[in-house]
């Protein structure tokens, strides 16, 4: 089976499986959703989702945290890991929104990438949540998946493994396919524990790669 066609089935029995999958980090406005993009890093959803009110109460906006002593932040966000330098580019980028975009947050890959604290990931996911632009979220289940699964052969390295995606996943699909890929990881396709191959949608189609 072609690669274009396997993705095909793939994001057709997700898109059934998991129909309403959406980002699970909780924001209304798009530079909080930059906030918890970088606090997530090497933490859970839910720890984030806990410990941002918390900032918001005490920082409420961009020029908050923007003026914000960094020591203060991470006495916040500490819970989350890396606390000093996450803090750091938090403060970092709410300035440079401020001072260089007026506020607002750009929607390019270009711009989202001079933000400090914000790589391909934390921009691909903005682009596609924010602003319903083409994008390939390559977090750890999408690349743990993508290998299993075949759509990728052995490939590792994230933007390796968005850049394949690219040229087999129709543009307009990738954003959801890959909160998909989070929410199978996490029930079916695990990591820490043998994958529930006999609960799988894509049982028939894998090539179990693990």
């Amino acid at each position: 089976m072609r690669k274009k066609e396997l993705a095909l089935i793939v994001i057709d029995r997700l898109k059934k499986e998991y129909p309403y999958s959406d980002c699970t980090l909780d924001y209304d406005q798009a530079w909080k959703l930059l906030v918890s993009v970088r606090l997530a890093a090497q933490c859970t959803d839910e720890r984030v989702n806990q410990i941002v009110p918390s900032l918001y109460e005490k920082f409420p906006t961009i020029d908050a945290l923007a003026d914000a002593e960094v020591s203060d932040v991470e006495a916040i966000v500490r819970p989350c890991g890396l606390g000093k330098s996450k803090a750091k580019d938090i403060v970092a980028c709410m300035r440079m929104l401020r001072d260089v975009y007026k506020s607002q947050v750009p929607d390019t890959m270009e711009e989202l990438l001079s933000l400090p604290g914000v790589g391909r990931k934390s921009a691909n996911l903005i682009l596609g949540d924010v602003f319903g632009k083409p994008a390939i979220v390559t977090d750890t289940h999408a690349i743990r998946l993508s290998n299993r699964i075949g759509l990728v052969d052995n490939i590792k390295e994230p933007t390796k493994v968005e850049m394949a995606l690219r040229k087999i996943v129709p543009a307009e699909e990738g954003n959801e396919l890959c909160h998909r890929l989070v929410d199978h990881g996490r029930a079916v396709c695990t990591a820490r524990t043998t994958p529930h191959c006999d609960q799988c949608c894509l049982e028939d189609i894998c090539k179990k790669n693990y």
